[in-house]
């Protein structure tokens, strides 16, 4: 008898493990990416120093970005039960419970925060910023329409500027704004798969949804998407980043940038992708052989 409560307490112990990693997202983890990618651009790319410092950033922020899921998945837990996806998450199919979901997210914002400090105190400060923003976000503004993608877009460009702050590099403007811009895209690209998945639901599982349409956010997605590419081709071309590089090469790098955006888009449209960015990037092999490009031809250029 003993040995059979004892098997059902270590099975159940392992579902909650399984429902803690679940809630962590782990797949999401590739946003941080953006904080790596800062190394190609501040030519640090073949210091080990600058090298470990960028990654302890990276992990700093995905320990933080997981207590925030779980801080999200806790408090959406009623407003997932109306969605085809989200209901199967662990805290709202009641596999985990909202109290240790809370426990283990603070825990997971106190040790990400005191490991980007751990790197600079800019990089702290910059982590602390993004965690703020994201429980404010949490909590308040992904119900204000437009804002709630601009908050997303928002930590893109904290990825960028904690990446920069760990390999001691000052960020280009133009850089920051490119970031946004795509991001901004991308948040839009997200919310048009959610109006679109859920229909005249949204509002139900998310009351900012009622507030979009799908002609609106296809309008701004088209006008965000073109933006972003001449933002970025502007970035290529201006006198500062060709003095930092000491070239003008940079601007063949911009067919890797509109592919990838059409691509994208092309996704979004006419294929059955979610409205995870992640998702859709990580389950589509001529995105990912386009960014791996892309990086491939930016080091090439900046470093020879």
């Amino acid at each position: 008898m003993n040995s059979q409560i004892a098997q059902e307490r270590e099975v159940s112990g392992g579902l909650r493990l399984l429902g803690l990693l679940e809630c962590m997202r782990p797949q999401q983890w590739v946003k941080n990416g953006f904080v790596l990618a800062v190394l190609v651009f501040s030519s640090h790319l073949t210091d080990p120093v600058f090298v470990w410092r960028a990654f302890l950033a990276f992990t700093a922020f995905c320990i933080t970005a997981s207590g925030i899921y779980l801080w999200n998945d806790t408090l959406d837990r009623t407003q997932d039960l109306a969605h085809p996806e989200k209901k199967h998450r662990p805290i709202a199919s009641g596999r985990l419970s909202p109290a240790m979901a809370m426990t283990f997210g603070s825990a997971c914002l106190i040790a990400g925060v005191a490991s980007a400090f751990a790197v600079s105190g800019t990089t702290g400060l910059i982590l602390l910023t993004y965690a703020t923003t994201n429980i404010l976000y949490v909590l308040w503004l992904k119900h204000i329409v437009i804002l709630d993608v601009m908050c997303i877009a928002l930590g893109f460009v904290f990825r960028v500027m904690a990446g920069a702050a760990a390999t001691d590099v000052k960020p280009s403007n133009w850089l920051l704004l490119c970031t946004f811009l795509l991001a901004l895209f991308l948040g839009v690209s997200k919310r048009r798969q959610e109006v679109a998945t859920l229909a005249t639901d949204g509002s139900k599982h998310r009351k900012v949804l009622g507030d979009y349409s799908i002609a609106w956010l296809d309008q701004a997605g088209t006008m965000l998407a073109g933006t972003a590419v001449v933002a970025y081709a502007l970035y290529t071309m201006s006198p500062e980043t060709q003095a930092r590089f000491r070239t003008d090469h940079l601007i063949y790098t911009v067919p890797f940038v509109l592919y990838g955006i059409l691509r994208y888009m092309h996704r979004v449209h006419f294929s059955s992708v979610s409205g995870n960015p992640s998702a859709a990037l990580l389950g589509d092999r001529p995105l990912l052989i386009c960014i791996a490009g892309w990086l491939a031809a930016c080091a090439a250029i900046i470093y020879t």
